[in-house]
């Protein structure tokens, strides 16, 4: 996978990037067709950055200067392996930007900083009828771990069970 010759450049995200998060967060939801679902605001979100420690970490890629992506992550543990991981929650690449390699100098950077942090693996989920993303993440080495289901609750379910 080659990468075109174009000034890139990747850092931790701030709270003054809050806004440019939420605004990927949007356009992500509106991909995965689900555009009300985003409840996030950017208050919270330079909030939650300024926390010590956050409860996310987040990596901006930009090119010319202008913010074209994001990798927004948190740890997870491994009771088997006894260590951290890292879970990619979002990977997002503005359209505009997407096929110069941006998405991959994201989790090339991830990858390394889970390595460098001693973590066991770096995980995600993709929606099975996103083809196009699947294609580029077997492309770069992973595997879809077909005998797991992701459980959820939440809403009035989890209020329920906490109640119960």
């Amino acid at each position: 996978m080659t990468e075109p010759d174009r000034p890139r450049t990747l850092r931790f995200a701030e709270p003054r990037d809050a806004a440019t998060i939420l605004r990927f967060v949007r356009e992500l939801a509106e991909y995965e067709r689900e555009p009300d679902a985003v409840e996030a605001t950017e208050e919270t979100l330079a909030h939650q950055l300024a926390e010590a420690p956050p409860p996310f970490e987040c990596l901006i890629a930009e090119a010319d200067g202008a913010p074209v992506g994001m990798a927004l992550f948190f740890h997870s543990y491994s009771t088997w392996r006894a260590r951290r991981g890292i879970w990619l929650e979002d990977l997002y690449v503005t359209p505009s930007a997407r096929g110069q390699g941006h998405g991959a100098a994201l989790l090339r950077a991830l990858a390394r900083l889970a390595v460098e942090r001693g973590c066991a693996r770096l995980e995600w989920s993709v929606l099975d009828w996103n083809e196009p993303a699947i294609a580029f993440y077997r492309a770069l080495g992973a595997s879809p771990m077909s005998e797991w289901t992701t459980m959820r609750l939440d809403g009035e379910a989890l209020r329920a069970l906490g109640r119960g």
